[in-house]
């Protein structure tokens, strides 16, 4: 087996898991950066949890996806308190499935918005404030779809639509 030049084995794994690297260190700054901000005393007031987490899971196409969630992350001080939920996306053959954590909230503290291949989902209570819009994988049909929420849980399943068509041909007027 070839040698890299660090006298390092290459191994099979790391055309799998060779991002990874870059986004644990990633993590790893930006919590280093949280941590400097906690100690200089510029997190003191935040007045409730910091919570920032990240999902891995293996796309569709074979390639890692990971995904962030909570309500610390660097690119979103400009929505302080505003959290980011964990959310799963699962395509069937005739439907698209979206499930949120949404803990601590009523069902009717909850809008979801769906419009061709965006789904939003907000809730906007004194003490807990949660948004996303999550991009679909196919174009959804918003009238057909169901919505149940459970113990923390919400379940939306939306019907997949034929994609609309984009363009259309125009007739040519003239000599």
């Amino acid at each position: 087996m070839a040698r890299e030049k660090k006298g390092r084995r290459r191994d099979p794994w790391d055309d799998m898991f060779g991002s990874f690297d870059d986004e644990f260190e990633e993590m790893r700054r930006r919590m280093d950066t949280m941590m400097e901000y906690f100690m200089r005393g510029d997190l003191e007031d935040v007045g409730q949890p910091m919570i920032y987490g990240f999902s891995m899971r293996v796309g569709p196409d074979g390639k890692p996806r990971i995904q962030e969630f909570g309500n610390t992350a660097p690119q979103r001080t400009e929505e302080t308190g505003r959290r980011e939920p964990l959310t799963d996306v699962i395509e069937e053959k005739d439907t698209v499935r979206v499930i949120v954590e949404l803990p601590g909230v009523e069902r009717d503290d909850i809008q979801l918005r769906a419009e061709d291949r965006f789904l939003d989902i907000e809730v906007n209570r004194e003490d807990r404030k949660f948004s996303k819009q999550v991009e679909l994988p196919c174009a959804v049909d918003p009238d057909g779809a169901d919505a149940t929420y459970k113990n923390g849980v919400l379940e939306i399943t939306l019907k997949r639509t034929a994609p609309k068509k984009r363009g259309r041909s125009i007739k040519i007027n003239g000599e």
